[in-house]
């Protein structure tokens, strides 16, 4: 079974399907312990590979790469790819996504701003003519075999919102998303107008939109909730309060604590079971 047809076949099923952002290997290493399901995320990886904030710095190659990677290491998980607004010109996005179904990718998500992009949870955000997007979104949807296609709108005109959900409903992708939506109340309208396309939800810290759990959610209709940078944060949080003890220790490393500590073995041992993954399992020999 191909990586976009085991995606689409997790969406129709009747609970939201979670799809965790991932910014690197390592992140992504402890996220397949809890989760089967990533997204690879634009601000994580924009934020990782770069240092940069995500308003358009990714190049394609470097995307790619990474999401081989990923693919070599979680072989049976989902990896849902945000690729921007296809890295501008049409032409690139069918390159891209053709390059990316190649290596193992389940899904990407194509959007309509207008570059200078931004964060799909920031101010000041600007989107192409919808015919525009449209053109390339039919190139990308006629260029997949079978990978998952996410039609994004990041549309802040309530009406030019909804006019956008309904026309990406009535194209070949597969999910609708629009972003940064601000209230339950606008996902029940914009889950009326795309009627039965599923519908994605994308969930930020800090971001647009309500803090919704996956029960809410299923009830509200969302078939998908990706969780752009939780990992992100979490390490943002995570460093910067170990470095702060470390200074004020005077450089005196802390006692690994041996039940639930982060030390040494414990990284190495999560590390070993990407290896594993990919190893056939060994077959018990009767005596």
């Amino acid at each position: 079974m191909t990586y976009g047809k085991k995606l689409r076949e997790q969406i129709a099923g009747p609970e939201t399907t979670p799809l965790i952002g991932v910014y690197d290997m390592y992140s992504a290493s402890i996220a397949a312990e809890h989760y089967d399901g990533m997204f690879v995320s634009g601000f994580g990886f924009a934020a990782s590979y770069y240092g940069l904030p995500d308003i358009g710095f990714i190049a394609w190659p470097d995307m790619v790469a990474f999401v081989q990677r990923l693919r070599g290491a979680f072989p049976r998980h989902h990896l849902l790819v945000d690729i921007d607004d296809g890295y501008v010109d049409p032409e690139v996005a069918c390159h891209v996504v053709e390059g990316l179904e190649r290596i193992g990718a389940s899904g990407v998500i194509l959007e309509d701003q207008k570059r200078p992009r931004r964060c799909g949870h920031a101010d000041g955000k600007q989107v192409l003519p919808l015919s525009e997007y449209l053109a390339k979104l039919e190139m990308v949807l006629a260029t997949r075999q079978d990978l998952v296609v996410v039609a994004r709108t990041d549309a802040t005109d309530e009406n030019d919102i909804l006019h956008r959900a309904e026309k990406l409903a009535a194209t070949d992708a597969d999910v609708v998303l629009v972003d940064g939506v601000r209230s339950v109340e606008w996902i029940r309208r914009i889950r009326k107008v795309v009627g039965d396309k599923p519908l994605l939800f994308n969930q930020i810290a800090g971001g647009k939109s309500p803090r919704l759990s996956l029960t809410e959610l299923s009830e509200l209709g969302v078939d998908v909730a990706i969780y752009s940078t939780p990992c992100l944060f979490a390490a943002h949080q995570a460093m910067h309060s170990a470095l702060a003890d470390l200074r004020r220790a005077d450089g005196r490393l802390p006692v690994v604590n041996t039940a639930d500590g982060v030390g040494v073995k414990t990284a190495t041992q999560l590390l070993e079971r990407n290896i594993a993954r990919l190893r056939p399992q060994p077959q018990s020999v009767s005596a």
